[in-house]
């Protein structure tokens, strides 16, 4: 489905909220393969780190009350303290081509801009050859390029051994805490601790 007709036209682009928390961790697991670097740090705790750290910096697209994309940013880049980072941004695909990612890109830069940030920096997976296009319409130009280079374990199908098992959906921490606080508070766990 492409980004264009009905739904694009009723996309806003708003300052993310707490109501917001949900739906961004949702998409993020749908856009993101959560099994591979640097998608594995993926979570609820990711989310809330930004937002509590640099909220005005978070912003979501949303179309009757649905997100339908995101973009996560901070002013914490590595140990550059006039630097902002722009680490994660997501796109639902009926969001896709209607020029809503650009939006939420310049949203980001300015409130970082705004917080200080000399300059923006943001990685795009190589291959991901539209999301590179897409940040250098947003005036982004490349810089260093990193190989990660992978170290397979001995163990993996195809070799002797037992395959460790692999969840799709990382276990958050903190999202485990937070349901067991909400259970407590309706009544499913023990009172007056």
């Amino acid at each position: 489905m492409s980004g264009t007709g009905a739904i694009a036209e009723a996309i806003s682009v708003v300052p993310m909220r707490m109501a917001h928390l949900e739906g961004v961790l949702e998409l993020g697991f749908r856009a993101f393969d959560v099994s591979t670097m640097p998608y594995t740090s993926w979570s609820l705790s990711s989310i809330t780190e930004h937002f509590d750290t640099q909220p005005e910096a978070c912003w979501v697209a949303e179309a009757e009350g649905e997100v339908l994309g995101f973009v996560l940013g901070s002013m914490s880049y590595d140990e550059r303290e006039d630097w902002g980072y722009m680490e994660w941004i997501a796109l639902d695909p009926r969001a896709r081509g209607s020029g809503v990612a650009s939006h939420l890109v310049e949203a980001c830069c300015q409130a970082l801009f705004d917080a200080g940030a000399a300059r923006i920096i943001t990685d795009v997976e190589h291959g991901n050859e539209p999301s590179a296009r897409m940040m250098r319409r947003n005036s982004f130009i490349e810089g260093v390029t990193v190989t990660l280079f992978v170290r397979k374990r001995s163990d993996e199908p195809g070799r002797q051994g037992r395959m460790p098992h692999v969840r799709s959906k990382p276990e958050d921490p903190a999202r485990a805490r937070v349901r067991s606080v909400a259970r407590r508070s309706t009544g499913g766990g023990r009172s007056g601790e």
